[in-house]
């Protein structure tokens, strides 16, 4: 019983959150009503936990030593000793076939593109990681293939708009982070993760800025674009825009004033001020799209 509840711990559900943006093209498509679409989406969602859960047991595996030097990786099921590797190996072999089975009963398309995740994630725990700004794209291009595998798992065209936006909001999530990374571990930074020394907070500072103000550009011109207007028949989605204001706001209060950003997913449901705008902006968009 321990080690099944160790494993369960290793698959990381509380970053299954980041899973949520297959449902993006379902919420932008109109289609939020059709049972049928959403059923799929939701089980396109838990063959992406499977897959993703599996690829958290692999990295752990791969990260074994660094993590054992950090002060809150340190706890994770492998690292502490709660599971032994051999058992993690072979948890991974089970979810991984499971995912992608799953996916294949889904859609063809929703397989290729998740097995290009498992692809993607196995080359940057091998490789990207130790590539300075390409480890960040890397991981960023992970929501990214998301969205699009919510899109193809129901057939629906995923907006350049959403792209570019979901792209922007993963690159600011993940910059953060990595600047929690080293307000947390100070010199010991690198030890932990080599490519920490080719950062410094002033310099990923500057690149969250940049992303920043990118996200709530583009989050705005995509409100009121005539491409946005003709497809939803609506100029109402501008109204969204405060929730946005306030969430990237809040959470840059929380990065500098409370050095959180460690773990995303952990913060937005811990924080409910920010939960409670995530809620408002889901349920306002999906009312101004839907019930015009």
């Amino acid at each position: 019983m321990n080690t099944v509840i160790a494993i369960i711990k290793s698959l990381r559900p509380h970053q299954w959150i980041k899973n949520l943006f297959i449902f993006a093209p379902l919420i932008f498509s109109l289609k939020i009503t059709d049972t049928a679409l959403l059923i799929k989406t939701g089980l396109a969602f838990l063959s992406f936990c499977l897959i993703s859960g599996a690829l958290y047991i692999l990295n752990d595996l791969m990260d074994l030593a660094e993590d054992r030097k950090h002060p809150i990786k340190s706890r994770r099921p492998l690292a502490s000793g709660l599971l032994k590797p051999a058992a993690a190996r072979s948890a991974f072999v089970i979810f991984i076939l499971a995912g992608f089975a799953s996916a294949a009963v889904l859609d063809r398309n929703f397989l290729f593109i998740v097995l290009l995740y498992g692809a993607l994630q196995i080359a940057y725990s091998l490789w990207f990681k130790h590539v300075v700004i390409v480890d960040i794209l890397i991981v960023a291009a992970g929501f990214l293939i998301r969205v699009v595998a919510g899109g193809l798992v129901i057939h629906v065209y995923i907006s350049s708009w959403l792209l570019i936006c979901s792209t922007l909001l993963a690159l600011f999530l993940v910059m953060s982070k990595r600047r929690h990374e080293l307000v947390l571990l100070e010199h010991n930074a690198s030890n932990h993760r080599p490519i920490l020394k080719e950062y410094n907070t002033h310099l990923l500072d500057q690149m969250i800025s940049v992303v920043t103000a990118s996200t709530l550009i583009a989050y705005c011109l995509y409100t009121i674009s005539e491409e946005t207007v003709a497809k939803f028949g609506t100029r109402n989605l501008i109204f969204t825009i405060p929730f946005v204001l306030y969430g990237i706001f809040r959470y840059l209060y929380l990065i500098h004033q409370k050095a959180e950003g460690g773990m995303p997913e952990a913060l937005i449901l811990r924080d409910k001020p920010l939960l409670l705008d995530i809620f408002l902006w889901i349920v306002t968009a999906i009312l101004i799209l839907n019930f015009r």
